[in-house]
């Protein structure tokens, strides 16, 4: 059996300007192997389909533009060249004329390639999609791979990070300038605006990643920084930046909250692990923030204490007078009914009590809970404007920890930057990356295209991951 695949091609009169054969594929015996069509069947008929497609398209593009739409004279032909265009289903070789400027018009340009004009990048908005939308989710390595089995293109690493780099940095390029405060209009003003939707809630955590410098295999780590807003009425959206790279952090947070329809009568809860960096982010967004340390961070650092205090000699000498468990549980629920003063006042006996110890014994288990302790002393110290009274927070359904932040660390750095991946990155290709890939997260990336390429046609469904 033979199976011959056509390709026809109508005009605008409705007649059938040529007819084109595509493949033939033969096929025996049926069979679970040669049952319908073959990868490589497919790709050759997607290709030649391309092919014979585009070569009518540029025809007809050419030739509207050979006639002045002015004096409907005939363009006078001056040379042409090749163009290159990589596109989903192939590379293509197109022939660009070049025609001069007709002497009805005055112009600078003597002549001018209208298919170079129609054509000003060299690769197809589909491709880079594909392109960036992968290299997004898993290794560049993988990316390529993938790509050239699925279509019939060739596509290298190198290619693929700069097409990353380049529409990344296209990004960046639209964010809004840095200020040091972002809040908008007087409260006059915002008293006057609409009544705002549910409270947000935007918790904040970081992670870190293997930094490459050169050869240097022992360039150390540096710090992620991601965030995920939550709201009741519209889908949640994560962000990221590398902390010491990105200069437009604050306002990265503040576009984050538009998205989600954000205003400045809106009730707004920030919550952090209370380190320097994340904290002082949150602050001059919003006017009706209100800003609370994660109760999670809180429990994990007692826990860890907790646990080196089971290692500490027993019976303890007779001049410690403390149960060191049962006061770090007692800081606990201090701390939940969000009563910092106690809190403060029993960690400050524990460590006068722990220095003493140390005095006797200078075991490494005692040094190092008692450096664990007076790192927690001064943690609740400097964190206890942002301890509010949790348990009452808990009783009334509001969000007291970060967890859900946990999870967004996870997805967005995880899974791409570190878990199985031996690559090493630098501050700037891992910000860039990380912002194509929280916009592939976020089901923005398809929009983005859409606003940069108004033609480009709309894709049902979105971006669906099974990330």
């Amino acid at each position: 059996m033979k199976i011959k695949l056509q390709l026809s091609i109508e005009g605008d009169d409705g007649d059938i300007a040529i007819n084109e054969d595509l493949l033939v594929i033969e096929r025996d015996t049926l069979s679970l192997e040669n049952l319908g069509m073959t990868l490589h069947e497919a790709q050759k008929i997607l290709s030649s389909a391309q092919a014979t497609m585009v070569r009518h398209q540029v025809e007809d593009y050419v030739e509207q533009h050979r006639i002045c739409p002015h004096c409907h004279c005939v363009r006078q032909h001056k040379g042409q060249r090749q163009i290159i265009m990589r596109t989903l289903f192939g590379k293509l070789c197109l022939t660009s004329p070049r025609f001069y400027t007709c002497a009805c018009q005055s112009s600078r340009q003597k002549s001018f390639s209208p298919l170079a004009q129609c054509l000003p990048e060299r690769n197809s908005p589909e491709l880079l999609y594909l392109e960036t939308k992968w290299a997004s989710l898993m290794s560049y390595g993988l990316s390529v791979d993938l790509l050239q089995e699925v279509l019939p293109i060739e596509v290298s690493q190198t290619t693929l990070k700069r097409h990353v780099r380049h529409l990344a940095q296209r990004c960046e390029d639209e964010l809004g300038e840095e200020t040091r405060a972002l809040i908008e209009g007087t409260p006059m003003e915002r008293e006057q605006l609409p009544y705002p939707d549910m409270p947000l809630t935007l918790g904040l955590d970081g992670g870190y990643v293997h930094a490459r410098d050169g050869d240097n295999r022992k360039a150390g780590w540096f710090e992620i920084i991601v965030g995920k807003s939550l709201s009741q009425e519209r889908p949640d959206k994560r962000f990221g930046f590398v902390n010491t790279y990105d200069q437009k952090r604050r306002r990265r947070i503040f576009e984050t909250l538009k998205a989600q329809g954000f205003q400045m009568n809106q009730t707004i809860t920030f919550l952090s692990d209370g380190g320097d960096t994340v904290r002082d982010l949150q602050f001059y967004i919003s006017p009706n923030a209100e800003h609370l340390l994660d109760w999670f961070h809180i429990t994990m650092r007692i826990t860890v204490m907790r646990q080196i205090a089971k290692g500490l000699p027993s019976p303890l000498p007779s001049e410690i007078s403390l149960d060191f468990d049962h006061e770090f549980e007692r800081v606990k629920w201090f701390l939940w009914h969000g009563n910092t003063f106690k809190a403060q006042q029993s960690m400050k006996m524990l460590v006068m009590d722990l220095e003493m110890l140390h005095d006797l014994l200078k075991t490494s288990t005692v040094t190092k809970l008692l450096k664990a302790a007076s790192e927690f002393e001064g943690y609740i110290y400097t964190n206890q404007s942002f301890i509010p009274n949790y348990g009452d927070r808990y009783h009334h359904g509001e969000v007291i920890s970060t967890a859900f932040v946990e999870s967004a660390v996870n997805q967005i750095i995880s899974k791409r930057f570190v878990k199985k991946q031996q690559m090493r990155w630098t501050h700037e290709g891992a910000h860039l990356l990380l912002q194509i890939r929280i916009q592939v997260l976020n089901e923005d990336w398809r929009q983005s295209f859409s606003r940069w390429y108004p033609n480009m046609q709309s894709f049902d469904g979105g971006d669906h991951l099974a990330a």
